[in-house]
């Protein structure tokens, strides 16, 4: 059976949000897409929408694009978060 969480939630998006806010430092998406367990290119794919949608933002470093939350991110992670543990317990 799913966990109940999966019931309310796409599980990898919800899974980025958290872990991006469990961490707030700025990431890379190839360590983030192995956090979640998805291949790369999903994961850029969720955060092209998370970007869309205002909840993260890319700085580019060279080559490399970091992740980080926004400030809207960061109330929806917190708030996927709480869901998470009272669907959980």
């Amino acid at each position: 059976m799913k966990d109940n969480f999966d019931i309310f939630f796409r599980r990898k998006p919800a899974l980025m949000m958290i872990a991006l806010r469990k961490l707030a430092r700025v990431r890379y998406g190839s360590v983030h897409a192995k956090e979640v367990d998805c291949t790369y290119s999903h994961a850029v794919k969720i955060l092209q929408t998370l970007e869309e949608l205002g909840l993260v933002t890319f700085e580019k470093k060279g080559r490399i694009k970091l992740i980080k939350l926004t400030k809207k991110g960061t109330e929806v992670a917190d708030n996927i978060s709480s869901i998470k543990q009272m669907v959980s317990n």
